[in-house]
């Protein structure tokens, strides 16, 4: 409940407006009830002397129900309700009065009786409700007029009638702006021929070229399409939707899911609605607890997934956070907008780079994190595969640099980002990023022998797959060559590769950390998590989506074009090497896999030797060290 001393001066007139409302309805009653003539005079005085206390019990019971504090232009059914229990907590407070206080003891008869009072239970929510619900549909009409005439884009909604509603909601509270919906086209058979706050749905998905071409003839054009989040599931055919829409040479948007709080906006559509993978239902009461309060880094905060790290964790209220980048430029694009958000929390960033043992030391050290999150990293496969000793240096030393660092910085936990490609590693990312898992699960668990059952840090990898619109994705890729006119190049027709969102992998990369920090015998075993992917995509679909998407026709208007195998490439990749068995954690979305490490003393002899052999560029026994370190290795790489 809102804090008394929260309330404003329209909070003040709002407690008046009700005060006048209970004062009215109870002389009102009485008046009606008694015919204004002598029984009604006869009860005047003492109906003076208990109206102030009445009226005040009114104030305060319109106050306990939220009555006091609701914006009258959002007044809606919930409302409605508290005006109803308002009232009839007052009616019932003057039953008590008429039966048990004033009639026996004072008046020697009923003072009120029991018409008196149902009529004055229903004046009361009458002239509660009166002047709200006239306010409310003035606002109403004053915004949907605007919003049909200040320049707004006559649009037709694709979706369901609940998502229909929710854009409709959002245009007359003014969230939504510029657009003004004529029509919905509902995949629902039920929805057709109703009508959505004075909206018709016209028709199904598949009338949309008619219906744009009945309001053409009627000279009364369609400028723009809006897809709800329904119109992106598969029975809605959105690919269909999409290039028939660009086809006719409108622009399409789409009403983005309302979940984790997003305000009703629309944006552009993306590839990432296409791929028709439903999200898993995220719980961000959780990550708020991880990160809130909290002193954060990230390793590669100018990258994809460590901008979007970033951004989650400002956003889930960390009282600092410092961005380490070796970019300047990406440094300083992702510590502008963080500042820019105005989160609250205290951003800075540094340029540096994780091969600097001795700065990264020294930068966590003064900035003592409770949690570091360790996306920097070499991660493109051909670039590596070729320069496959730089990988080395980054993705191994570099994690021992960024762990040790947590570590002596008294870190609570360190998470590091780590790749499906890791498993069973037949590339040299793969093959990097595995040794850099089995340095931190080796950390890990002699931290938890010397703790015992005591807290201790964490130190954990995530593992998923691709990111769409990553840095080095398909999807940027793909994209550039559909506006260059083709042709779309994809290396096998059988290339299959898991996909999901920036967003959701990072909101699980932190749901990942929060596991691993509650306390629990269970917990302590597990080191390395691997995200659900969903199911895997081939590359071909894709890329025949983001042509369709483009309002195009793959093999007639864009071909798509076969290049063959890349180094360090595999058709299928897969969540789970055969000798790490999947654990269940009960946690939507992410799944634990149970690797056996290699002791770190071990470790730490392959990290010597591979140490010297770089200094000395001895690609020879480098590649003997990494083979020996991780046996399953398969690369083509030399």
């Amino acid at each position: 409940m809102m804090r008394l001393s929260n309330l404003t001066s329209r909070n003040a007139l709002i407690a008046l407006h009700d005060a006048l409302a209970t004062a009215i309805a109870l002389f009102a009653s009485f008046y009606l009830r008694f015919d204004g003539g002598d029984y009604f005079y006869v009860r005047v005085p003492l109906l003076l002397r208990i109206l102030p206390y009445f009226v005040v019990l009114g104030m305060v019971v319109c106050y306990v129900f939220n009555l006091t504090t609701t914006k009258w232009r959002f007044i809606s059914l919930p409302d409605a309700l508290n005006i109803l229990r308002a009232a009839t907590v007052l009616a019932l407070a003057l039953l008590v009065l008429d039966y048990i206080l004033v009639a026996p003891n004072v008046h020697g008869a009923f003072f009120a009786g029991k018409v008196t009072i149902i009529l004055f239970w229903f004046l009361e929510i009458s002239f509660l409700s009166a002047l709200r619900f006239a306010y409310r549909y003035f606002r109403y009409t004053r915004v949907r007029r605007h919003a049909r005439t200040d320049g707004a884009s006559p649009a037709l909604l694709i979706g369901r009638a609940a998502d229909a509603e929710v854009l409709l909601r959002g245009i007359e509270n003014g969230a939504v702006t510029r657009v003004w919906p004529v029509g919905v086209l509902s995949p629902s058979a039920a929805d057709r021929g109703q009508s959505i706050r004075n909206i018709p749905v016209l028709g199904g998905i598949d009338d949309i070229e008619d219906v744009i071409r009945d309001f053409a003839r009627r000279e009364k054009p369609i400028t723009r399409v809006v897809m709800t989040p329904s119109a992106f599931e598969p029975e809605a055919h959105p690919e269909s939707v999409l290039m028939r829409a660009r086809r006719l040479g409108l622009p399409v948007s789409r009403l983005p899911s309302l979940e984790g709080g997003d305000a009703p906006r629309l944006t552009t559509v993306a590839v990432e609605d296409l791929l028709l993978r439903s999200s898993v239902e995220i719980d961000y009461a959780r990550l708020e607890t991880l990160v809130k309060g909290r002193a954060v880094i990230v390793t590669g905060g100018g990258g994809s997934i460590g901008s979007e790290i970033c951004d989650r964790v400002a956003t889930f209220g960390a009282a600092r956070l410092l961005v380490l980048e070796h970019s300047e430029p990406a440094l300083y694009a992702v510590t502008e907008a963080l500042t820019a958000r105005d989160t609250g929390a205290a951003i800075e960033g540094r340029i540096a780079d994780i091969r600097d043992r001795e700065r990264i030391m020294r930068l966590m050290a003064e900035f003592k994190p409770d949690i570091v999150f360790h996306a920097a990293a070499l991660k493109h496969v051909p670039i590596l595969e070729r320069d496959w000793s730089e990988g080395v240096k980054t993705n191994i030393f570099g994690s021992v640099n960024v762990a040790d660092a947590a570590l002596a910085a008294g870190a609570e936990a360190m998470v590091m980002i780590s790749t499906d490609k890791a498993i069973e590693p037949v590339s040299m990312l793969g093959l990097t990023k595995r040794f850099a898992e089995m340095y931190c699960q080796a950390l890990d668990h002699d931290l938890a022998v010397k703790a015992g059952s005591g807290p201790r840090m964490r130190i954990i990898s995530v593992r998923f797959g691709n990111v769409l619109a990553s840095n080095g994705s398909v999807v940027p890729k793909f994209k550039a060559q559909i506006e260059a006119g083709g042709p779309v190049t994809v290396t096998h027709p059988e290339m299959v590769r898991y996909f999901m969102t920036i967003r959701e992998a990072c909101d699980l990369v932190l749901t990942a950390a929060t596991h691993a920090l509650t306390p629990g015998p269970a917990r302590a075993d597990v080191s390395v998590y691997v995200l659900n992917m969903g199911h895997p995509v081939k590359i071909v679909e894709l890329a025949e989506r983001m042509i369709r998407l483009s309002g195009l026709e793959p093999g007639i208007d864009i071909e798509i074009v076969f290049s063959g195998m890349r180094p360090g490439e595999r058709l299928h990749e897969i969540l789970f090497a055969n000798e790490e068995p999947a654990v269940e954690i009960g946690v939507a979305g992410v799944m634990a896999a149970k690797p056996n490490e290699p002791p770190m003393q071990t470790i730490r002899k392959w990290l010597g030797a591979l140490e010297q052999a770089i200094a000395n560029d001895d690609r020879v026994t480098i590649r003997a060290i990494l083979k020996d370190a991780v046996p399953e290795f398969g690369s083509t790489a030399a």
